[in-house]
């Protein structure tokens, strides 16, 4: 078998799983895609008997390309938000494709990706070449420029802002989470009755306007009517994620993993949400501190 073949075949069986380092530097099943195009258009001109290590070769090619593209967006400081007009009442969020659902059974979620859009490319190239997928330091910090023990703190910077550190009251921290997941889950099967019983009757719901359809208030009150407008939004928030929001549990609605709202409950000591904060403005959601409710890996010495 020529070499061009041996390398198409090579590449033809990692390519599963570069699609996947990709996607998760990336976010977007479609990004993905074209940088594992580009890796292998990269990697065609190559001699495959000067490689040692294919797997790991093929790995940092795609890495690399992934890098440059997130650096591309940090330069442009991408913000993507739907104009008014697609998050009326009827319309439905662009739901994660096939190659996004994967990541459910991965070890990666919709929130992570959401938190991992705050980090700097190096430390999000770091912490998931590392963590999620065992490359060494020594060859992240080649990719990166940069030392290996360079390499270990831009991951281990990467952790820290990922993860809050332990809450101060974890039995109410951990009743709050339930609640929120509760809430989201409900929400996204239209389920009123349940709605109903973690609502307080004098709920309130307050939501920046450029979230809103023209003649929609930018507050109601009541269990009964935010319950009703929670419905209508059922699409939505399957796009939605549970994690820290300045520390306190909350919920990011994020379509194809680019965030376009925070919510913020305010739950009480009688276990039921009494307000809801629906945050949309660009300033806002900068301005939001992001990270992970569950437990990380201790992987710093590995």
């Amino acid at each position: 078998m020529s070499n061009p073949d041996v390398l198409t075949r090579r590449f033809e069986d990692e390519r599963h799983r570069l699609h996947s380092v990709a996607l998760h530097l990336l976010g977007s099943a479609a990004d993905a895609e074209d940088a594992v195009q580009s890796a292998w258009l990269k990697a065609s001109r190559a001699d495959l008997a000067e490689v040692d290590n294919v797997p790991g070769w093929f790995t940092t090619i795609t890495a690399r390309v992934a890098l440059d593209q997130l650096r591309v967006r940090s330069r442009r400081a991408e913000q993507w938000l739907p104009p008014s007009s697609e998050l009326d009442h009827t319309s439905a969020v662009a739901l994660p494709g096939a190659d996004e659902e994967v990541l459910r059974t991965e070890a990666i979620n919709r929130a992570l990706l959401v938190v991992l859009d705050r980090l700097s490319p190096a430390q999000r190239v770091a912490f998931v070449l590392h963590d999620l997928f065992d490359v060494p330091f020594d060859q992240i910090g080649t990719l990166l420029d940069r030392s290996p023990d360079a390499a270990k703190k831009l991951a281990s910077r990467a952790r820290a802002r990922l993860q809050a550190a332990p809450a101060e009251q974890p039995a109410v921290h951990a009743e709050h989470l339930r609640i929120v997941n509760a809430f989201l889950a409900a929400s996204r099967g239209g389920d009123i009755p349940t709605l109903l019983q973690l609502l307080a009757p004098d709920v309130v719901r307050r939501a920046d306007p450029v979230l809103l359809p023209d003649g929609v208030p930018v507050q109601i009150r009541g269990a009964a009517e935010v319950a009703t407008e929670t419905r209508r939004f059922t699409e939505r928030t399957r796009a939605g994620a549970v994690l820290l929001i300045d520390g306190a549990p909350g919920i990011a609605i994020a379509p194809g993993d680019r965030l376009v709202a925070l919510i913020r409950l305010e739950i009480g000591g009688d276990g039921r949400i009494h307000a809801l904060d629906i945050a949309g403005g660009p300033d806002r959601l900068r301005a939001a501190t992001l990270q992970l409710p569950g437990q990380p890996r201790d992987r710093e010495n590995s």
